[in-house]
């Protein structure tokens, strides 16, 4: 007899849907790789173009900050102008200028506030006048190119202020002549400008050693003449005022803080401004308060002095009541 048995036979995939799949898979993997050559592709045209405009802001900045180093327009014309102003009125008035003069500054003449700033015009002989000139020619003239003959002009107006006011409140008794507040609040707006923009200059250790240097060195020899004119000159009116100059300095410094500039354009911390505002207004308040109130207490004395002179005087004429 015949049995019968099942036969169960797996039949191999057709030719076709292997040729399926692998069409398929080729096709995914070129896709990838083209999607993988469109992004290398764009970030290669984008790098070179964020490089070269980066490149342009550089270019356009470092030139913007070396015309503003070298340029000569508009000319530094204030500096100018009271250097020669100096040397004409030193020439009209002559050396040791007179106590009656209307531009000496005087404590027991504060009411004449001409003469807190006037007597930077005087000076007491040809070597105070060539060393203030020629100082704030060499330091004046670049800062004016730089930052503008108006921050230049405030700067050296408030050293000579400072220098009166501070002399008035510490030296009350002296009278003042000569422009070394100027020149020291030029100095030391100098020593201002080296900290604001010390990355974005040239030679900014030296600008900074040299300022150091000379100031040092004319602090040491105003203190020694001080000295010397007190020990070996007792009876000598003339002698170098170190108030005028520590004063102007400490102007220079404050006001050259808040008003030069910084080369690359950006804004200066706004604590460092406050701070330096601060302190020439605490400075300059209380001098004025200072003088003011001296002011009114001398007027008073006199004026209760001379009453008591008057009764003295009625009293001795027999015409007292």
């Amino acid at each position: 007899m015949l049995s019968s048995t099942a036969t169960v036979v797996q039949m191999p995939p057709s030719q076709s849907h292997r040729n399926n799949g692998l069409v398929l898979g080729v096709c995914l993997d070129q896709l990838m790789q083209h999607q993988q050559q469109q992004q290398q592709e764009n970030h290669s045209r984008s790098a070179p173009t964020k490089t070269l405009e980066e490149e342009q802001k550089s270019t356009a900045k470092e030139q913007q900050l070396t015309s503003r180093q070298t340029r000569c327009w508009p000319p530094p014309c204030f500096i100018l102008l009271v250097s020669l102003l100096e040397i004409f009125v030193f020439l009209y008035v002559g050396s040791a200028p007179p106590e009656d003069s209307l531009l000496i500054y005087r404590p027991d003449r504060r009411l004449q506030l001409w003469r807190f700033v006037s007597y930077a015009l005087l000076h007491a002989s040809w070597l105070h006048l060539g060393f203030n000139v020629v100082t704030q020619l060499l330091y004046g003239l670049p800062l004016e190119l730089i930052h503008g003959s108006g921050r230049t002009a405030i700067i050296y107006g408030a050293g000579v202020l400072a220098g009166s006011l501070g002399t008035s409140v510490v030296d009350s008794t002296v009278y003042l002549v000569g422009a070394s507040g100027g020149v020291y609040a030029l100095l030391a707006a100098q020593l201002a400008n080296v900290l604001l923009n010390f990355g974005h200059m040239r030679q900014g250790v030296a600008q900074l050693l040299a300022v150091i240097i000379f100031v040092s060195c004319d602090l040491g020899y105003t203190l020694y003449s001080r000295q010397l004119a007190l020990v070996e000159y007792p009876s000598s009116a003339i002698s170098v005022s170190y108030i005028a100059h520590m004063t102007g300095a400490l102007a220079g410094l404050s006001v050259g803080l808040c008003l030069l500039r910084q080369l690359d354009g950006t804004l200066r911390p706004r604590l460092l401004r406050w701070l330096a505002l601060g302190v020439w207004a605490i400075f300059s308040g209380f001098a004025f308060a200072f003088n003011l109130i001296n002011t009114v207490t001398a007027q008073l004395l006199a004026e209760r002095e001379g009453e008591v002179i008057k009764q003295h005087l009625l009293h001795d004429l027999g015409m007292q009541r």
